[in-house]
């Protein structure tokens, strides 16, 4: 099992960025699926962005958002930009041995998943 850690959250107002890493401790990173996921008070879960042999968003944050890795510093950043009030939420990293275009958004597929960091748009 991976260890993760988020990190990059905090309180922006609308139209800032953040930019969320995560980092799997004890562990390289190679090809695995990490993905980022959001929970917002009294919601789902949902997917935001993936990220392993391809790289795929959610509607919300298709254009806005930015997965990308660095496999040097072992880890996964989640640039967020034009960030929005309904952006709110607690920020997860989850990880899987790998990923598919179709599944890539279900959280129940997941095993490893990181503590959560907080992001906090006002208006």
């Amino acid at each position: 099992r991976w260890q993760l850690a988020e990190s990059g959250g905090g309180s922006v107002q609308a139209g800032g960025s953040l930019r969320l890493a995560c980092s799997p401790s004890g562990y390289t990173m190679n090809n695995e699926c990490f993905s980022w996921f959001r929970q917002a008070p009294e919601k789902k879960r949902e997917a935001v962005a993936t990220i392993s042999t391809f790289t795929k968003y959610s509607d919300s944050a298709n254009g806005r958002f930015t997965i990308s890795r660095d496999d040097a510093n072992n880890t996964v950043y989640l640039q967020m930009n034009s960030l929005q009030p309904e952006d709110t939420a607690m920020y997860y990293c989850a990880a899987r041995g790998s990923c598919y275009g179709s599944d890539w958004y279900n959280p129940v597929l997941y095993n490893d998943w990181g503590q959560g960091t907080q992001v906090t748009v006002s208006s």
